[in-house]
């Protein structure tokens, strides 16, 4: 079976004054439908560079990055705004909730940017629902706790039924229980709805819960019990 994510030789440069930047340095990579996969770095080491690559966000300056098949690091700007749209989902550290709208209203709003008439609220309040917001439909981020704003931000990637959800340090702005309430509905996510998740962090306690622990360290992915043991990891 092909692989759902496959990056081959894939470099990222940004040139800052007169310095390059090698930020990914031939990063090979397949992950594999429903997979939970975690890449674990410090800050500065090429992870979320990489998560822009898979996500859309951003191409390489060099090598292939490729999506169901699709090599979308040759995509034009109007197709990677379609990739991103339909294809991702993507969770980051801070929640980015519209504060004048309610927790519906939020997820809502993902749905009209992909064109998504029909069934709206029904969706939305659906995607509530499986992050355990039924008693909070209709309550304003400003009335929610942390915890519950971020569920937010996972019902507000879950609604668009993407086939990959990328998370950009999610548990960063949480305490440890909250923290952990999210990883672990994430992963329930994952395994439940088929959606594979691609979750960039600085935290090893989380790399118990991954199908895949990847380490990233100057702009290269390792997966090797060297590397594991050098942030504490035994697997």
């Amino acid at each position: 079976m092909e692989p759902l994510i496959k990056t081959v030789n894939v470099h990222r440069e940004f040139q800052v004054g007169e310095i390059t930047v090698k930020a990914l340095r031939g990063v090979n990579l397949e992950i594999k439908k429903s997979d939970f996969v975690i890449i674990l770095g410090a800050s500065g080491s090429g992870k979320t560079t990489l998560l822009n690559q898979i996500g859309g966000i951003d191409q390489p300056t060099e090598g292939q990055v490729i999506i169901g098949g699709n090599d979308v690091s040759k995509y034009n700007d109007k197709e990677l705004t379609e990739h991103r749209r339909s294809q991702i989902g993507w969770i980051f550290q801070f929640h980015n909730l519209i504060p004048s709208l309610t927790a519906v209203e939020n997820v809502q709003l993902a749905l009209e940017m992909m064109g998504v008439s029909k069934d709206q609220r029904k969706r939305s309040e659906e995607a509530l629902i499986a992050v355990g917001l039924e008693d909070e439909i209709d309550r304003f981020p400003a009335q929610l706790s942390g915890g519950q704003q971020q569920r937010v931000a996972v019902a507000r990637a879950l609604v668009k039924k993407p086939q990959i959800i990328v998370a950009d340090e999610p548990t960063g702005n949480l305490d440890k229980k909250s923290g952990k309430n999210i990883v672990d509905l994430m992963v329930k996510l994952c395994k439940d709805e088929g959606i594979t998740f691609c979750v960039v962090t600085h935290d090893p306690t989380l790399s118990s819960v991954a199908d895949r622990l990847l380490i990233m360290e100057d702009g290269v992915l390792y997966e090797t019990k060297e590397k594991y043991a050098e942030f504490g990891i035994v697997r």
